[in-house]
């Protein structure tokens, strides 16, 4: 009797793992199996394929500059007919910044925020640009220091390089 239940036992515990494995595995690939029908199906139809010779690019592809630069136009155009309307500002603002011209941006969200002291777009345009400029300046003022920095030294470096050569020439001269 104490076969028979280990037996049942050792089929059990086969069939819960069946049951665990089909209950891991099985959706996924059901899912595979259905992609793979449709995908049958989708050949079997009647049309033939559409094959595109077609190159990936675009046609007309336009610079970025370019658009950026016509949009400043566009809206400086929109702001004479309109000059109170902070939106216009805040996206021409936004224009000069895709183009790395903080200062015109900082001058337009700061215009864009004296028509609209409630229009949050520009308080966090001109925080951002402002940001962007004092580390443009920090970076200028960072190189400025080096380059000076380099100019000190330079002149003992040529003393420096003029004693080698002096060496390099005594050797030269040995052999």
């Amino acid at each position: 009797m104490a076969v028979n239940q280990t037996a049942a036992l050792k089929v059990g515990l086969c069939l819960l793992g069946l049951c665990l494995f089909g209950y891991i595995v099985g959706p996924p690939l059901y899912w595979h199996f259905m992609e793979g029908l449709v995908a049958f199906s989708h050949i079997s139809n009647t049309c033939p394929p559409y094959l595109c010779d077609c190159s990936s690019q675009p046609l007309l592809t336009i610079p970025k500059a370019y658009k950026y630069g016509q949009a400043i136009d566009l809206y400086t155009q929109t702001i004479e007919l309109n000059s109170q309307n902070a939106v216009y500002w805040a996206n021409c603002s936004l224009a000069h910044t895709k183009l790395e011209e903080y200062g015109s941006a900082i001058q337009d969200a700061t215009k864009a925020i004296e028509v609209d002291p409630k229009y949050l777009k520009a308080k966090k345009l001109a925080s951002q640009y402002q940001k962007e400029a004092e580390k443009c300046n920090s970076g200028m003022e960072t190189c400025e220091e080096v380059r000076e920095k380099a100019e000190e030294a330079l002149p003992a470096q040529m003393k420096l390089t003029a004693m080698w050569e002096i060496r390099a020439s005594r050797l030269r001269r040995r052999r």
